[in-house]
């Protein structure tokens, strides 16, 4: 009887710690989406100081928002691209830049309260504390790595953040996430769900990769607006290889720093993927068959590729309806893509969990 209530209330345990991770997780999910909303309305740089408790308020009347403005001023973003910008233009930008930091600060507040209470009630066990523990480093080291980001566009002749720190940005995001959901799998999911394939988890191995490069990419597309540069399909501007790709020296550059090649990997790498991701879902419904834990979602990476790659089509296409200022059909596609393209990332780690190499590689 007292073992049965030692595993009862290990279960309860695991349960109420792999609830407070997932909201966790769904929080940061958010959290990169609004950080989506504030580079398609040009909001990142509109708060130019990095006030970690004064700035949870916002401003409260007049004379504060017009110091906020003049702060504003003063960047390259306002003196190059928005000198017609009014205070309530202003206030627009302001508002996504302040609740981006916001919620970024709520979940601080969720991950604290959450442990204490967790703590309180003896939930956390002592071998979920070192992954807790590393869990709280990550989301303060992707804070700093959001200030530099911001950084990198306050000064020179810069009206966005470099490309390049965005992207860093977004892996390290998607690294905290891909941590907390390993996390979340291994208070959820059995011991005995784990299977064992070595050409399975290769494979795996080999599209969570691609995947990544993809994402770095999106990135890319993202900080340079290099959708912009090419908005047609199945051609880029009239040619499957398009004109200029190599116009920058040195020659590696153009794989960080030129849109139109940018755009050319970033439509390649998707066309790869959905070659890949049809021949893994035949692995998958291999294995299935003897695994509810891979049945129940061998699907999945099929159906998000494909609609990822409708969605970059589209959100391509709709370059022409692009209205500054205005969230219209271009930005409503963006964001789901880029929705899509982070669900293809965790359904990976999800398989990834599941299949493992060997029993020894268990973790």
């Amino acid at each position: 009887m007292a073992e049965n209530l030692d595993v009862s209330q290990h279960q309860r345990a695991s349960r109420a710690v792999a609830t407070w991770i997932m909201i966790g997780i769904v929080m940061l999910i958010v959290q990169v989406l609004l950080g989506g909303i504030t580079r398609l309305t040009g909001s990142g740089l509109s708060i130019t100081e990095w006030n970690v408790v004064t700035g949870i308020v916002p401003p409260v009347n007049e004379a504060d928002w017009n110091a906020e403005f003049e702060k504003y001023k003063q960047t390259p973003q306002y003196q190059l691209l928005n000198t017609g910008f009014t205070l309530e233009d202003f206030k627009f930008i302001f508002f996504w830049e302040w609740f981006h930091r916001f919620w970024a600060r709520l979940i601080g507040v969720v991950f604290v309260v959450g442990f204490v209470y967790l703590l309180a009630r003896k939930y956390i066990k002592k071998e979920m504390q070192v992954p807790l523990f590393a869990l709280f480093l990550l989301g303060a080291l992707q804070g700093a790595v959001g200030w530099i980001m911001v950084m990198s566009g306050l000064t020179g002749d810069a009206v966005y953040v470099k490309p390049t720190r965005l992207a860093m940005h977004f892996l390290f995001a998607m690294g905290l996430i891909a941590y907390a959901y390993w996390f979340y799998l291994q208070l959820k999911i059995p011991r005995k769900a784990v299977v064992y394939d070595r050409n399975f988890r290769n494979w795996t191995n080999i599209l969570l990769i691609t995947v990544i490069v993809q994402l770095i990419y999106g990135a890319l597309m993202a900080g340079h607006r290099a959708a912009t540069s090419a908005p047609t399909w199945p051609d880029i501007n009239g040619a499957m290889v398009p004109y200029g790709m190599f116009s920058h020296h040195p020659a590696l550059l153009n794989l960080l720093d030129n849109k139109i090649t940018i755009h050319f990997i970033h439509r390649g790498i998707a066309y790869l993927l959905i070659v890949l991701v049809a021949l893994y879902t035949r692995k998958i419904f291999r294995l299935a068959k003897a695994n509810p834990f891979l049945a129940k979602y061998k699907w999945v990476p099929v159906v998000l590729i494909l609609l990822q790659a409708t969605l970059g089509i589209l959100t391509v296409l709709s370059v022409s309806h692009i209205v500054p200022n205005h969230w219209g059909r271009f930005e409503w596609f963006a964001q789901i893509h880029q929705l899509v393209g982070m669900l293809m990332f965790l359904s990976l780690i999800y398989f990834m969990y599941i299949v493992r190499k060997s029993p020894s590689r268990y973790s």
